[in-house]
């Protein structure tokens, strides 16, 4: 699960334990009081995106097998990138080489305002991997003329037609996910992880008689395949060598194979040679056997995720987008946070959950601070800050879960640059005082409570299925808002100074109350058009967690709306009975998922999380105009570059930085190309 919001600092990333998500991105408001870092962390800027490099820390500290390793496991990620761009729409590699190929052969008139749109199109297309926002699942809307793009093909000698090229400009696939109620999502939606004509009945149908040959260990079904119909009958195409994707996923096992070789322990090795295993056979149990090993290796400097992990971009929540992310552990910061895990089973036996709830013991809970060396696929370029997994609930209940917080990603957003947003929607300066000297730390704390403790809290009811299941297209923003919640409930006590992970706990709760609040009702809509609902699973989950304590501490002026020279602040009066009510809604959510109610879920989400307070709405978008710092954030990943000898042997490896996003965008279409256009 994926990790993405960042209370105090940042409109800027994408959500790990399925939190991978979450894709995935907290609304910047970076103070005017961080001095800039001589590495220079901005690329460029366009459309509603900012594009960051980040720093490898440590790197120097590894051995050469270590780099190797890190190396290896890196080119197994970039080698699956296109599959992320399938699973995302059919046609994206089909248009992203069009695109492509008309950017690198045009030898006409670069100064337009056309081109510049063209220009600016594709960036966005790169961003997101494929035609739809990486954040709002709209389709990218292009600023050029169809005119104008036939007049670019033709001059290129570029092919791009037929429902391929009118998709461009068309009112068709609107939506790469659509969560709306009420409707048949799967249908809807454009992301290709079904055939043409199946629909939510279907596919509810076909895992509903799947049966798996342990009970109190399910499998999870749809995660590795595409379902669709064949002669009027449902059939799975697995991704595996010799399957869907199989040209890919044999690069990536020739990397992986590789990586193994110089793996740092048995423990390790182990669990590498079994995701090769899963890559070739595609056989669902052996993804378990992987999980629980992969879970079990805790020791070592090097760490990966690799493979069809989260689900947040399948409507009904089965299908795991592919990604990587190759990660160096941060030793110092890694051992002060480590209080956390080893005390997971206090916050659990503290935790406002009914008893029946609680797990009586909590088991495996890792958590380390890490610097990413490489991202691909559905992490990259849009990165969670934080990751939880593995995502089966029955792993984590006996085996425990690996969480880890991003630290040189986090570095790069605190040191990119200030936006002056904070100071234009805070209440009173007491408000920008706790932001700017704890707000940081809140951040951190939030993203480690939230893995290690949130994600591994709590356990379903005897008989209750998967909650993908129970709570259908709910299920993500269930589990995030829940998570959230957990971490919000303990942000707000003595313990975490008593830990000596704070030296004043009150104030670094109110920081985290402050933002919390600020975020989930006024400045994540930023992200929206005017008008639009909230869609995405981490937006939603912060808005319906504000809005649902907002309402029912009305009686008691918990939070209160200030109006204030035309411009609205909500303005926290009780911090105490603020903890009391994320101690409610906590309980509630827990219940939920324990009991796998969906009328309840329902109810919560459409009620408190999905509409818009239109008059908010377009106050927050007015004010946010004097803004120049785009609101989403995502960055190029360094270069691992080896140096040889001459029997073709690495001897050292260099880290270098890509000057341009789309230089290194280039450079990836042409080294990594291991699908065909049409899978």
């Amino acid at each position: 699960m994926k990790f993405t919001h960042v209370l105090g600092f940042a409109l800027a990333l994408s959500t790990f334990v399925s939190c991978n998500e979450d894709k995935k991105e907290p609304v910047v408001e970076t103070t005017d009081t961080q001095e800039e870092a001589v590495f220079d962390f901005n690329v460029e800027q366009f459309a509603d995106i900012k594009i960051l490099r980040y720093q490898i820390p440590g790197w120097e500290n590894l051995t050469l097998k270590e780099q190797k390793l890190v190396y290896y496991l890196t080119q197994a990620g970039l080698s699956g990138r296109d599959i992320t761009w399938d699973q995302n729409y059919r046609h994206n590699l089909t248009i992203r080489k069009a695109l492509e190929n008309v950017y690198t052969n045009f030898k006409g008139d670069k100064t337009t305002s056309d081109w510049s749109a063209f220009e600016t199109y594709l960036k966005r297309v790169w961003f997101s991997n494929g035609i739809h926002h990486h954040y709002s699942n709209d389709k990218l809307k292009p600023e050029f003329s169809e005119a104008y793009f036939k007049t670019l093909l033709a001059v290129t000698n570029t092919t791009l037609e037929g429902e391929a090229f009118d998709v461009i400009f068309n009112d068709k696939d609107a939506k790469k996910v659509n969560q709306a109620k009420g409707v048949d999502n799967v249908a809807l939606s454009a992301v290709n992880f079904y055939g043409p004509n199946v629909t939510n009945t279907d596919v509810e149908t076909f895992y509903k008689n799947k049966k798996s040959p342990n009970p109190e260990k399910p499998l999870s079904f749809g995660l590795n395949s595409k379902l669709v119909k064949e002669g009027g009958e449902l059939k799975e195409l697995v991704y595996k060598s010799g399957g869907l994707y199989g040209t890919a996923i044999d690069e990536i096992i020739k990397w992986l194979e590789l990586a193994k070789g110089v793996a740092e322990n048995q423990a390790q090795g182990d669990a590498i040679g079994l995701l090769i295993e899963y890559y070739k056979t595609g056989d669902l149990q052996t993804w378990d056997d992987y999980n629980v090993a992969w879970t079990a290796a805790t020791e070592g400097n090097v760490d990966y995720i690799n493979s069809f992990i989260e689900v947040y971009n399948d409507p009904l929540g089965y299908r795991g987008s592919y990604e990587t992310i190759v990660q160096i552990k941060d030793f110092d910061m890694s051992q002060k946070m480590a209080v956390l895990s080893e005390n997971a089973q206090w916050f659990e036996d503290n935790s406002p959950l009914m008893d029946a709830h609680k797990k009586k013991n909590v088991v495996g809970v890792t958590y380390k601070v890490v610097n990413v060396a490489g991202e691909a696929g559905d992490a990259s370029p849009s990165t969670p800050i934080g990751v939880n997994l593995p995502n089966a609930n029955w792993i984590r209940a006996a085996v425990g879960s690996k969480s880890v917080s991003l630290g040189n990603i986090i570095n790069a957003y605190n040191n990119a640059g200030s936006t002056g947003r904070l100071k234009e929607f805070v209440n009173d300066e007491e408000e920008l005082q706790l932001e700017e000297k704890y707000g940081q730390l809140a951040d951190k704390l939030h993203t480690a409570l939230h893995e290690v403790i949130g994600h591994a809290s709590g356990q379903l009811n005897p008989g209750v299925g998967e909650t993908k299941e129970t709570l259908k297209n709910y299920a993500s923003t269930l589990e995030e808002g829940r998570a959230d919640l957990v971490g919000l409930y303990y942000l707000y006590n003595p313990k975490l100074q008593e830990l000596g992970l704070v030296d004043d706990w009150k104030s670094v709760g109110k920081a985290a109350y402050d933002g919390y609040i600020r975020n989930g009702l006024m400045t994540q809509l930023i992200r929206l058009n005017l008008g639009d609902d909230v869609e995405e699973a981490h937006m939603r989950n912060r808005q319906w967690v504000s809005a649902w304590v907002f309402e029912k501490g009305q009686a008691d002026n918990v939070i209160e709306k200030v109006t204030r020279d035309g411009k609205t602040y909500f303005n926290i009066n009780d911090y105490e009975k603020l903890h009391e009510l994320f101690g409610q809604l906590l309980r509630e959510t827990q219940r939920i998922k324990s009991e796998g109610d969906f009328k309840a879920v329902e109810h919560l989400v459409e009620t408190y999380g999905v509409k818009v307070d239109q008059d908010i709405h377009a106050e927050v978008l007015e004010r946010n105009k004097q803004f120049t710092s785009a609101p989403y954030s995502g960055f190029v990943n360094p270069v691992l570059v080896p140096e040889m000898d001459a029997n073709g042997n690495i001897t050292a490896i260099k880290v270098t930085q890509p000057e341009t996003f789309s230089g290194q965008m280039l450079d990836y279409s042409e080294a990594y190309n291991f699908l065909p256009e049409k899978n």
